[in-house]
């Protein structure tokens, strides 16, 4: 029943994307296992980051299950779609049925998307990773597969207006190698070796990004240290 709604809802953001004309250019996504369980990990700079993960499953047939805050799920539009594609609600105040529905997911064969930094980067660069998905990977004996978005910030992010006309916007997507999750490491170990290898993800995707700021006012997607006139991570701190 799931894929009755999953498949169409993939349909409808492919015509989106290409009635917008997006340039989505994808690396790694034989990385995905075809059957069985993983942890998909993606850096997050963008409301719409999840269709960006999802799609580079799809050249292996796979859908993926995501872990999304629990308020998208109480909308009256969007939470039947989450609910009937099987992602999986997170409560903050009640985490452990998440973790639990997740670990369920995984043990079933299903691919469970998680973005490690809970909330979108508005500087754009990684912030500290939580250790979930490492313990999930660990207790359902899955791997790990990091994964970097890069571009999806210019379409629609946390205090920007969407961007829904015809930009031709390019999206980078790299997808890395499975990483083990061994039980007799501590989470926190392998959460740094996979924040590490999401890093390096991100900045390949964005060392491959095909096209530059247009002039001054169009600095704002790219980090401060990178040149761009994004909020370092200090001065989204110290806002928040």
């Amino acid at each position: 029943m799931a894929e009755l709604v999953y498949r169409p809802v993939v349909g409808a953001a492919l015509t989106l994307f290409k009635a917008l004309d997006l340039k989505i250019e994808t690396q790694g996504s034989e990385h995905i296992p075809r059957t069985g369980g993983a942890v998909l990990v993606s850096n997050h700079i963008s409301y719409l980051d999840f269709i960006f993960t999802g799609l580079a499953a799809l050249p292996q047939k796979r859908l993926v299950r995501f872990m999304a805050k629990d308020s998208v799920f109480r909308h009256k539009v969007s939470g039947p779609l989450m609910r009937g594609m099987k992602h999986i609600p997170v409560d903050r105040s009640q985490g452990e049925h998440a973790y639990e529905h997740a670990l369920e997911s995984l043990r079933a064969g299903e691919i469970v998307g998680v973005f490690p930094e809970a909330t979108i980067s508005q500087s754009f660069t990684l912030k500290g990773f939580k250790t979930g998905a490492a313990r999930l990977a660990q207790e359902a004996g899955v791997p790990l597969i990091p994964m970097a978005l890069w571009g999806t910030q210019r379409i629609w992010t946390k205090g920007r207006s969407r961007n829904f006309r015809r930009s031709h916007i390019p999206v980078t997507i790299r997808v890395g190698e499975p990483m083990d999750a061994p039980t007799d490491q501590y989470a926190g170990a392998i959460t740094r070796r996979l924040r590490e290898r999401v890093q390096e993800l991100l900045e390949a995707a964005q060392r491959a990004y095909p096209v530059r700021p247009k002039d001054a006012s169009d600095t704002w997607w790219v980090p401060a240290h990178l040149g761009g006139t994004a909020p370092t991570p200090a001065e989204v701190k110290d806002a928040g």
